[in-house]
């Protein structure tokens, strides 16, 4: 069901790739809710992805560009005001890769040109991007600029690797950038911390099935997918959150609060669910 939470606003969606993509979702999420976008990625993801099938899907305008270049966002900034015709309301922040991850380069032995490489694309492209922004003043007042983070960069998690160091990064820039900007334009910016989430680049972490099921079992909710996290964007970038900014948002079903879950628990002891089962009621005891 639409709201028409984003009717006449515009925005610029980065890193969508696929159907796969949370950044896909969220584009499909907006334009159904009334906003007009300009969809971007680096031109190789543009030529190999299926970039072109979503916008021909929204009547969007793909702009290819890498978002680790200042000259490159330079241009899209201000093509996509042309094309949009007017200041941009909202943008989404969906970059993020490890060349160490994919080499299966674990983070006692990192190389350090690819750890250049991943905080570049996956944090420091951000800092780029609203810089750039500001600069040629291609938001409008009271804009929301939103950057997709993981709970790694608060808690250590086997195999996430350098992409910790990264998002750890991406939320100082959103808390730094995010007072400066507020305090100038109104403009929000924060970051969503999302459960694990079955998209190409998810697939590429060590483990990720494991994590994938262990987050689940933990959290009340379950996991957060890539649909409801579109839901979740669409709300950020709506006039409905003006006052939030420099947070860090969790979008996980409550698994950055828990410690340990019962069905957590059980993977480890099969025994222990029969144990807190009251044997009158056959109600389980969560306390």
């Amino acid at each position: 069901m639409a709201y028409n939470l984003l009717k006449g606003k515009r925005g610029i969606i980065f890193g969508a790739l696929n159907d796969q993509s949370i950044a896909w979702k969220v584009a499909e999420r907006a334009v159904e809710e009334g906003a007009q976008l300009v969809l971007t990625n680096t031109p190789v993801a543009c030529r190999m992805g299926t970039i072109s099938q979503l916008a021909e899907q929204t009547g969007s305008t793909v702009i290819a560009a890498d978002a680790t270049k200042v000259e490159d966002l330079e241009m899209l900034f201000s093509e996509a005001m042309q094309v949009l015709g007017g200041k941009i309301d909202f943008v989404l922040h969906s970059c993020a890769m490890s060349a160490n991850m994919r080499k299966k380069r674990p983070y006692d032995d990192l190389d350090y040109g690819l750890l250049d490489k991943t905080l570049d694309i996956s944090a420091i492209s951000f800092h780029k991007m609203l810089q750039v922004a500001k600069k040629l003043d291609a938001l409008n007042d009271f804009a929301s600029v939103l950057a997709l983070t993981y709970v790694a960069s608060h808690r250590t998690f086997f195999g996430y690797n350098d992409m910790a160091d990264a998002k750890s990064l991406l939320e100082s820039i959103a808390r730094s950038f995010g007072y400066i900007y507020g305090r100038e334009k109104g403009v929000r910016v924060n970051t969503i911390s999302q459960s694990p989430t079955y998209t190409t680049a998810g697939g590429g972490i060590k483990g990720f099935d494991g994590l994938f099921d262990f987050a689940d079992r933990m959290s009340p909710l379950g996991n957060a997918n890539a649909d409801e996290c579109a839901d979740y964007c669409v709300v950020m970038f709506s006039d409905l959150t003006r006052k939030v900014t420099m947070q860090t948002l969790f979008h996980d079903g409550g698994f950055s609060n828990m410690g340990m879950s019962l069905r957590g628990m059980t993977q480890y002891n099969k025994s222990f669910i029969d144990e807190n089962t009251d044997k009158d009621t056959g109600k389980i005891i969560y306390g």
